[in-house]
């Protein structure tokens, strides 16, 4: 209450001198029981897209926010108002990965994604699930990784590990991997994950490595090289 409202309301004007609240819900409910009268306020004239666009991004900054209807929100933006992925990521404050990191949880079967919402399991639960491609075994590793609880790093593991059993071809010879080796291509795939903003996989055969993960479009190509060249030149320089 010393401090007054931080951020202000955002409200469109309505027939007879009214007023209809857009964003700042919440900001409303806390000055009320605050017992402030008088809260600052930008009048907007929206259309019905511009308010539920305007509703969706201040939904998305809620901290309490699981990551289903995050990704939900982020969808609904890009997909039916046509919020660009980098809009919104300036908008909120995340990265264009980080918003296609959060619509790709979609892509989980239902069963799962009601344990994202209920805080079963976390948003890096569900990034590593998919990794495996399966609906079913995606519900089955998520069920283990929710009873037993498993870290990120180790769903990682087992969702990786059923994929490569999915792909493996009958007959075909297994490639047994040194303890050492197999610890150093989980730590360069850690870093590499972080450093790239997106899952990578990193293997060994025949003592060459091959380095794979996926891209959305030509676009985050060619974000990601020049993201890449920035830093190769800040270290020449």
């Amino acid at each position: 209450k010393a401090r007054g409202l931080l951020q202000p309301l955002v409200v469109r004007p309505l027939p007879g001198g009214s007023y209809e609240l857009i964003a700042g819900e919440r900001r409303l409910r806390a000055a009320k029981l605050a017992g402030l009268e008088r809260l600052p306020s930008i009048v907007r004239e929206t259309k019905e897209g511009e308010r539920l666009e305007l509703a969706l991004i201040e939904n998305m900054a809620r901290e309490d926010l699981n990551p289903i209807d995050e990704a939900r929100a982020c969808a609904t933006l890009v997909d039916d108002l046509g919020v660009t992925k980098e809009e919104l990521g300036r908008r909120v404050g995340r990265s264009r990965v980080a918003i296609s990191n959060a619509v790709r949880l979609l892509d989980l079967p239902d069963e799962v994604q009601a344990m994202l919402q209920a805080g079963e399991l976390s948003s890096g639960h569900g990034r590593a699930l998919l990794l495996c491609k399966d609906h079913t075994e995606r519900r089955k590793l998520a069920r283990e990784a929710r009873d037993r609880d498993w870290s990120v790093r180790e769903t990682e593991r087992h969702a990786k590990e059923a994929q490569g059993k999915a792909k493996e071809p009958r007959g075909s010879r297994q490639v047994v991997i040194h303890p050492d080796l197999a610890d150093l291509l989980a730590t360069a795939e850690d870093a590499l994950s972080q450093a790239l903003g997106r899952e990578v996989k990193v293997t060994s055969t025949g003592g060459r490595c091959k380095v794979e993960f996926q891209l959305e479009d030509a676009r985050e190509a060619v974000e990601l090289a020049a993201r890449i060249g920035g830093r190769e030149h800040s270290r020449a320089a």
